[in-house]
């Protein structure tokens, strides 16, 4: 039997996901049976797996401790040697700058992801004590593509983690992107709309005028800042998060992204996608466990394609 008390980064969730993520060797359908057979019990009493943990709660597990054997890697971000760029840091939230050709997370072959970084960079502080932790890690709440660089935010606790993702979600964040052209876009400044449509085998989006089967309604916002022959810079924003919405829906627009080979010239070096996500503005969260960025505005510096393509802009 093992008996488990519920801490800050546990609490907040429900006892069926938090279980799940305590024994990862265990199949979730026996773990419902457990459930059922009143082998799992929540301070004392029979529970049912949907009961939201609160911190003291204490959780009473009748199981083999096979199911409580934790991966052999049990720390891969220890394999992280560089520091994020942070450019934003509280006790709660972490805002760093991704470079392009970067996984954010996840990175595949063994290749060091953002998130690696982080979680390094907290556990060397002393902020992040894994062996200490039941189901929580620090988490990204936000992603982009591997070769868009910009800024990605991370929780580094599970109270934050659930805010902003909610913030996220109700909109509450606005995301502001820098990109180049390949060619001109139709006007200097507009709002568009069109849908989209991802195909998994292929990892690939569709964008049509019209609506199609199994497609999702886009929004995408641009504003010209320069332009230097048939490139443009340009501002974009997003009023909908679509898998690569920004790539398709200006390609869509007969301005593809300068050196974008999905969705732009098929030669092009993916490495050079010229995409920063460059801004985000925080409301709403007043009141809450991110207070502190209520009403902010966090922006990275001007990414080097900026200058590259266009030495003499200036920022107004």
């Amino acid at each position: 039997m093992r008996i488990i008390q519920i801490n800050a980064n546990d609490a907040g969730q429900r006892l069926d996901k938090f279980l799940l993520k305590l024994m990862p060797a265990m199949p979730k359908g026996m773990l419902y049976k457990l459930i059922r057979k009143k082998d799992i019990r929540l301070n004392g009493k029979r529970c049912q797996g949907a009961e939201l943990l609160a911190v003291g709660d204490e959780v009473r597990i009748f199981a083999k401790e096979e199911f409580f054997a934790r991966p052999k890697q049990a720390f891969p971000f220890q394999a992280a040697k560089g520091t994020p760029q942070i450019v934003y840091e509280d006790a709660q939230i972490i805002i760093a700058y991704k470079p392009s050709g970067m996984f954010a997370h996840g990175g595949e072959n063994g290749a060091v992801s953002l998130l690696d970084e982080i979680q390094k960079y907290l556990y060397d502080k002393g902020l992040y004590h894994p062996e200490e932790e039941q189901s929580f890690a620090p988490a990204l709440c936000n992603r982009i593509d591997r070769n868009t660089e910009g800024l990605v935010i991370a929780a580094v606790t599970a109270e934050a983690l659930r805010t902003m993702n909610a913030a996220i979600r109700d909109r509450l964040v606005q995301k502001r992107y820098l990109a180049v052209t390949a060619a001109p876009l139709p006007k200097r400044e507009d709002t568009c709309t069109a849908w989209l449509s991802r195909d998994e085998r292929t990892r690939r989006v569709t964008v049509k005028a019209e609506q199609f089967p199994g497609s999702k309604r886009i929004c995408t916002q641009y504003k010209v800042l320069a332009q230097n022959g048939s490139l443009q810079l340009a501002e974009i924003g997003l009023l909908t998060g679509r898998t690569h919405q920004i790539r398709a829906h200006l390609a869509y627009l007969g301005a593809p992204l300068l050196g974008d080979p999905k969705y732009g010239k098929q030669d092009a070096r993916e490495e050079n996608q010229c995409l920063c996500a460059r801004s985000l503005t925080f409301t709403g969260l007043g009141g809450t466990a991110l207070a502190a960025l209520d009403g902010k505005t966090v922006k990275a510096p001007l990414p080097a394609f900026v200058s590259r393509y266009f030495p003499d802009f200036q920022e107004s």
